[in-house]
């Protein structure tokens, strides 16, 4: 045919061959006889010379199911080049909870019955629980949206940011819970800090019968149980780095629940001693603290999403 490519026949065997059919085209421009050319194989092709088939791709659920799965191989690579190891981002961030937790502000008993007037001690209480527990909730379901971002190894960071985060939210609950329930340790800002550390990683209140407890509160073995807990808050926070915004729910709920359980194991410790108001002496006003916190866990504290970028 005019304007066609020229093509010739290598080989062609009659029908009823006892060899299987084979028509094979050489292209003078692709074929052997062009450098870097091929002969290409028309359908009869015998198996050892027919190219392999192509894996197709599967419905989109598997291929979500894999895109998933590469998402999450990304975000255990990218903690593995950032942290080095789970204990290597554990003593980093042990060290950052406890130059954190002095610059936590507290708000005292009159500050908080000022705030929330009519209301008595148990009532204030669930007040302060529920502000915890939607506070590190939306912290949650703010991790759980950043695992939407398209840069995996960007997740340490956040994961960090966090885990930092609803340790303040924890530590600040710890410390005005105290003050309901009128049990505010001696000392001064640093000690008193420290005391509610303890607390938080004990999950029990601070026993103001045991003056040796606050003084040690920084000794080698509560750093090694806080140490122990940042791990163990790192492995129930990864769920929160899955994709398709299914971190962002699980994320909500469980720092939700872990609030509410830190909560409750402090304040049936807290209720056993109790003051009432009425017996309490008059306490000095808790002083502030004068370095503020980083703006993101600041905005933790105030139920607002620290992920979000203004």
């Amino acid at each position: 045919m005019a304007g066609s490519t020229p093509f010739r026949k290598l080989r062609l065997r009659k029908q009823g061959d006892p060899a299987e059919t084979q028509v094979a085209t050489t292209d003078p421009v692709t074929g052997p006889e062009a450098p870097g050319g091929s002969a290409r194989a028309e359908p009869g092709a015998h198996p050892d010379t027919a190219p392999a088939v192509p894996a197709v791709p599967g419905p989109d659920g598997g291929t979500r199911r894999d895109a998933a799965a590469r998402r999450m191989q990304a975000v255990k690579d990218g903690v593995r080049k950032g942290g080095g190891s789970v204990r290597d981002a554990a003593v980093y961030l042990t060290d950052r909870v406890i130059d954190l937790a002095p610059r936590v502000p507290v708000r005292d008993l009159d500050t908080l019955r000022a705030q929330f007037p009519g209301l008595g001690p148990e009532q204030l209480a669930d007040k302060l629980v529920l502000g915890a527990a939607n506070a590190s909730s939306t912290v949650g379901a703010g991790i759980g949206a950043a695992a939407m971002l398209p840069v995996p190894p960007a997740m340490p960071a956040e994961l960090a940011a966090e885990i930092t985060a609803v340790a303040a939210i924890e530590l600040k609950l710890i410390a005005e819970l105290h003050e309901v329930y009128g049990r505010r340790p001696p000392g001064t800002l640093k000690q008193r800090s420290f005391a509610y550390l303890t607390a938080w990683t004990e999950e029990r209140g601070v026993d103001l019968t045991k003056p040796t407890t606050l003084n040690a509160a920084l000794g080698g073995g509560m750093k090694r149980e806080l140490r122990q807990q940042i791990m163990k808050r790192m492995i129930r926070t990864l769920p929160n780095l899955m994709p398709f915004m299914v971190g962002a729910a699980v994320g909500a709920v469980m720092n939700r629940r872990d609030t509410r359980k830190v909560a409750e194991k402090v304040r049936a410790d807290l209720r056993r001693q109790a003051v009432a108001w009425e017996a309490m002496r008059s306490l000095p006003p808790l002083e502030q603290p004068v370095e503020p916190l980083p703006e993101a866990t600041l905005a933790a504290l105030e139920a607002r999403n620290p992920f979000t970028r203004d």
